[in-house]
């Protein structure tokens, strides 16, 4: 599983013109799947991405996490994520989840996330051609992968 989560003072998603999800500050998270994950790396990242530190304090260090600062998250579901150039010109996403193993793990993502009770979760369309509108507080980006399973 892998996303890419961006501090925002502002993120929306749109479906053919129509807003489907919109948060003020808070984080916007990309995520893609492989055929491999499962709920497991779900629950992993949900609790990753509500205490990663990325917002800042009085001081103005990163200290505070996205429920301490009062903000939501926005997930996107995005399979381009592990998509590789390293041969030619087209990329391949052969590393993605197929759209009947990857929605179901979105879904249970959602559900992780918005279960704990902690912010606001909107959300995109899966599988939908989607225009992503953002601010980027900082910026602040980061790229995240769940653990590889050992065995």
């Amino acid at each position: 599983m892998r996303t890419v989560i961006q501090r925002v003072s502002q993120a929306s998603v749109s479906v053919q013109g129509r807003c489907v999800g919109r948060i003020a500050h808070g984080l916007l998270v990309l995520v893609a799947f492989t055929a491999e994950d499962t709920e497991r790396e779900c629950q992993w990242m949900a609790e990753k991405i509500l205490k990663l530190r990325l917002f800042d304090d009085s001081e103005g260090r990163m200290n505070r996490d996205v429920v301490e600062a009062g903000g939501s998250i926005l997930v996107v579901s995005q399979f381009t994520l592990y998509g590789d150039a390293h041969k030619g010109s087209r990329p391949s996403y052969i590393r993605s989840a197929p759209a009947a193993v990857a929605e179901p793990l979105y879904q249970r993502f959602l559900e992780i996330l918005t279960a704990s009770h902690l912010c606001p979760v909107e959300q995109g369309q899966f599988g939908a051609m989607m225009s992503v509108e953002l601010t980027n507080s900082g910026p602040v980006t980061l790229l995240v992968d769940s653990p590889q399973p050992k065995g």
